[in-house]
């Protein structure tokens, strides 16, 4: 099975932190090139230089805000110039939580914008490249609410389904280029945004962290909940040469928590 990734370049957002940068990590151990993207300079110093060069990679990063499409665009406009993008891994930081019954119309708006938008400009940016060397991947990172919507992240919920939606519709058009377009679901991870999820819940609750974690992970077949890696490691397949025919798909990790097929 070919998932050598030797001479392929990488983009990754939200890449200095959870499982964006655990992706990085995973692409960068098959040979890719990466790129990584988030706000904080230091933390994506820190990811970059710990990623594998063993095979004389090239790794580099973006300090962009996707609150700021125009930025991160000008400066992805700025990477082409000089290369091709072979993978594209759209990933950010999900919507905070709450009811849909209180949230407002600005929260879905920049929901919207940093996941929706962002996801079609960067999309329409690589594609050209994507098109010329006949080989291209788009990964998104989403959730198994696009299955199954999950208490307490009403906007998440609606973002994330819109982005599944437009997700499948990129898959249809894009194919004929040899490009794939598909999903990936991360159940509950152990990530920064779980735990804060957890302490949220517990909070309102009145219940302790430790009994909350553990309600969640009685939710998993597995009774544990994922590693970063574990994700990436599914992100990394669909990114491979052995994934050409794997295209409009929402893939769930999540240890067999979501319900439905």
């Amino acid at each position: 099975m070919n998932i050598s990734l030797l001479g392929k370049n990488a983009l990754v957002g939200g890449a200095s932190a959870g499982i964006g940068r655990a992706v990085a990590v995973e692409l960068a151990a098959l040979g890719a090139n990466v790129i990584l993207v988030a706000r904080t300079e230091n933390t994506l110093q820190q990811a970059t230089a710990a990623l594998d060069t063993s095979l004389n990679q090239q790794h580099g990063y973006l300090v962009a805000d996707f609150d700021d499409s125009l930025i991160l665009m000008a400066k992805v406009s700025e990477l082409l110039r000089s290369q091709t993008i072979h993978i594209l891994v759209n990933n950010t930081g999900g919507p905070p939580g709450g009811p849909i019954i209180e949230a407002l119309p600005e929260n879905f708006l920049k929901a919207y914008h940093n996941h929706l938008i962002c996801n079609q400009l960067l999309a329409q940016a690589v594609l050209p490249g994507m098109k010329a060397a006949g080989y291209g991947r788009v990964i998104n990172i989403i959730s198994t609410s696009v299955k199954e919507p999950l208490d307490n992240l009403g906007v998440s919920n609606t973002t994330r389904w819109a982005v599944a939606a437009w997700a499948k519709t990129w898959a249809n058009e894009a194919g004929r280029f040899g490009v794939t377009v598909n999903n990936v679901l991360p159940g509950y991870t152990n990530t920064n945004r779980l735990q804060d999820i957890i302490e949220k819940r517990a909070a309102a609750t009145q219940a302790s962290g430790q009994e909350i974690e553990q309600q969640f992970k009685n939710q998993v077949p597995l009774r544990r909940f994922a590693d970063p890696a574990e994700v990436a490691a599914a992100v990394a397949f669909l990114a491979s040469p052995a994934a050409a025919y794997i295209n409009g798909v929402n893939l769930p990790v999540d240890g067999g928590r979501t319900r439905s097929l």
